[in-house]
């Protein structure tokens, strides 16, 4: 095939996967502290396997709550509250290790390396990046909510799996389950879908027959748009077997589905994990702020394609470099792009902070299914509010 024309595939995991189960208990972890205290420091990481899960890692805050009590609800509300799935959010163990976070990076994230004389400092210098680090940004126009089609689809899949289980439908299904979609790409662009492949822990009284007509019914077809309902192939539990799931058929971690939660590997990644992290990490808020920045870009109609790197050294406020890349698509110079990036984006973490709100209890919500591309959300980072003054400074009129 010529290097225009290629399949692309993208997968996608529900909550009950045991990586996802310990993402939604350091968010719902890291939402608890910042709702009580919104000046919360938390990088809080999970681990979970038969009957217990592991909470650990540095947290210092003002709020009170019962960890324990958080965490074996969120297991819970997952799905998990029935011996009979092989964890029970009831019954599991849970073991807690957490520590304060290190006064070495606290002094560099509390006041950034930049200031000399606090009184007389932009208060968006006072605040240094919690790490070093690279992050990226990304945007398509591929769907409405800009995001390439694959992860969407793979998503918008595994989305319905839960529901499905949740709301009974199916009453074999579980809450373990994948999902993965290929996508057929013409001239760069898509053009089919050529499969779909969904694996889901099931009840051990069921058929391979029945599950695949059940997920073909009920995940399938409300899930993948007409225009691409057809031509594609179908596998369902290619294994044959899928009883034995979550945590007692795999062990969990925090953080180990970094591609699921971005672009479904379209788009780079810098490695950092987002679940558990409070909004000072820029592995989280710089990379929000970079799809922000890459969704404007592409919604002011700059470029069909763009890409945007940070980096980011701890303790210092300002990015040591911006990077834009469109592809070839820009409507101008990827130059002339980053111009215009410079002028209405201000990538400091004091800034996203401010700009995007990020001191809530918002984290939660987003620890399955993807971070980006979230029309059922009202996610700051989504919002194209930049794009009419961006495509006004670059002389380009609206698509009507």
């Amino acid at each position: 095939m010529s290097p225009n024309n290629f399949y692309f595939s993208s997968e996608s995991v529900t909550a009950g996967h045991p990586d996802k189960l310990c993402d939604n208990v350091s968010d719902a972890i890291l939402d608890a502290c910042v709702a009580q205290d919104p000046f919360s420091r938390v990088a809080c990481e999970c681990a979970t396997s038969t009957g217990f899960i592991l909470v650990m890692g540095e947290i210092t805050t003002r709020a009170e709550f019962d960890y324990r009590q958080v965490i074996r609800n969120t297991i819970k509300d997952i799905g998990y509250d029935n011996p009979e799935y092989g964890f029970d959010g009831n019954t599991c163990g849970v073991l807690i290790a957490l520590d304060k976070q290190s006064p070495d990076i606290n002094g560099g994230v509390s006041t950034a390396l930049e200031v000399r004389d606090s009184s007389q400092a932009d208060p968006y210098e006072l605040l240094g990046a919690g790490d070093q680090g690279l992050m990226f940004g990304y945007a398509c126009n591929e769907t409405p909510e800009l995001m390439p089609l694959p992860i969407s689809l793979a998503h918008g899949l595994a989305r319905r799996m839960a529901e499905v289980f949740k709301n009974g439908i199916l009453p074999w299904i579980r809450p373990d389950g994948k999902s993965q979609v290929c996508v057929e790409y013409i001239d760069r662009k898509p053009a089919r879908v050529h499969s779909i492949l969904l694996s889901t822990q099931h009840s051990p009284d069921v058929s391979n027959e029945q599950i695949r007509e059940g997920l073909i019914a009920e995940v399938i077809k409300p899930v993948i748009p007409e225009k691409f309902s057809n031509d594609f192939e179908i596998f369902t539990n290619p294994s044959g077997r899928f009883v034995i799931g979550g945590p007692v058929g795999d062990s969990g971690l925090t953080g180990r589905k970094i591609i699921v939660d971005t672009y479904g590997g379209y788009a780079r990644h810098g490695g950092g994990a987002f679940s558990g992290k409070d909004c000072t990490k820029v592995d989280r808020s710089a990379a929000y702020a970079a799809r922000w920045a890459a969704k404007n870009i592409v919604a002011a109609g700059l470029a069909t394609d763009c890409e945007i790197q940070l980096a980011y050294a701890i303790g210092k406020a300002k990015p040591l470099s911006i990077y834009v890349d469109t592809f070839g698509t820009g409507q101008l110079s990827d130059d002339k792009i980053l111009e215009l990036i410079n002028r209405h984006f201000d990538f400091r973490p004091a800034a996203i902070i401010e700009t995007l709100d990020l001191r809530r209890p918002i984290y939660r919500q987003i620890a399955a299914y993807g971070h980006f591309g979230r029309p059922d959300l009202d996610l700051p980072w989504e919002k194209t509010d930049k794009a009419d003054i961006l495509r006004e400074e670059a002389g380009i009129k609206a698509e009507t």
